[in-house]
């Protein structure tokens, strides 16, 4: 199996939208999994809620259950075949800051977070990204 990593900040909303929708979307051989490179303690409950009604609007159920954020450690990304941060703007310093190793070796996506970015608009670029990753991995 297959695994695509996506990385946001606080894995509360932007990484945790990729993952749920790739998975949501069953690419076989594949499975999604995220984490965030600055947990925040701000953050209210285990995923904004949003992001669940973003799923179901969709057309996607919800997950039966769901976890709290995880912070990114260099075994996340020494699993992952494929690592996307999801704002450049934003994760390439972090990633530089906590991976430096890794900074270059992952993929980064355009979402900035809600503070530069409305959720509708950062939901579209999430969706196309993951619908475009999703093509390209059922072709291979």
């Amino acid at each position: 199996m297959h695994t695509v990593l996506f990385i946001c900040t606080g894995n509360y909303y932007r990484s945790r939208y990729a993952e749920l929708l790739f998975n949501a979307l069953r690419v076989p051989g594949w499975q999604a999994d995220s984490r965030g490179l600055r947990l925040s303690e701000r953050n209210q409950g285990p995923i904004w809620p949003q992001v669940l009604i973003r799923l179901q609007q969709r057309g996607f159920p919800p997950p039966a259950e769901v976890r709290w954020p995880l912070a990114l450690a260099e075994a996340d990304l020494a699993r992952a075949t494929l690592a996307i941060a999801l704002d450049e703007y934003e994760h390439r310093p972090l990633m530089r800051q906590f991976f430096p190793a890794w900074v270059d070796r992952i993929h980064y996506w355009q979402a900035p977070d809600l503070h530069l970015l409305p959720a509708e608009e950062a939901f579209r670029r999430i969706e196309a990204g993951v619908t475009e990753l999703v093509a390209g991995l059922s072709v291979r």
